[in-house]
This record gives structure tokens, sequence and C-alpha cells, in this order.
């Protein structure tokens, strides 16, 4: 049971974290016109953690690995066999 609700509870935290950057960024822009730096770095930090938390980091390691074994078939095809 428990096992089921570890990916729920992290995908709800991910959402919360969204949401609460937006509506915070929203607020002063709306009551300020300004934000504040340290509300920045709150919402760079954010993304950053719900994005890992969706997977982004999974997803730049496939991208990673692709471009790899490109670029391995694009070497293996330039290099010339020795001449004898």
């Amino acid at each position: 049971m428990m096992r089921n609700k570890f990916p729920i509870v992290q995908y709800a935290c991910a959402v919360c974290l969204i949401i609460s950057s937006i509506m915070m960024v929203a607020y002063q822009v709306l009551t300020i016109a300004d934000v504040a730096n340290g509300l920045l770095m709150y919402v760079a930090q954010a993304f950053l953690l719900a994005g890992s938390i969706f997977g982004l980091d999974y997803y730049v390691k496939q991208l990673r690995r692709l471009n790899e074994n490109q670029n391995e078939n694009e070497n293996s095809k330039s290099a010339k066999p020795p001449s004898e």
C-alpha cells in the first residue's frame, strides 16, 4: 500500500510547488508590480525540484545517450581503415 502512495505524494508535492510559485509571482506582480530576488530563487528551486520529480533527469540522460550513440556512429563511419 505504501509503495503505491509514494509516487502520488511526489507528484502532489511537485504540483503544489509549481502552483505556489505561480501564485506568489502573480501576487507580487499584481500588488507590488515587482518580483523580489528571493522569490525568483524560490521559483527556480521549485521548478528544478518539480522537474526532477517528473523525470526530467531521466529524459536528459536518454537524450545524452542518444547523442553519444549518434556521435559514435558518425565517428566509426568517418574512420578509415589503415592502408597497407
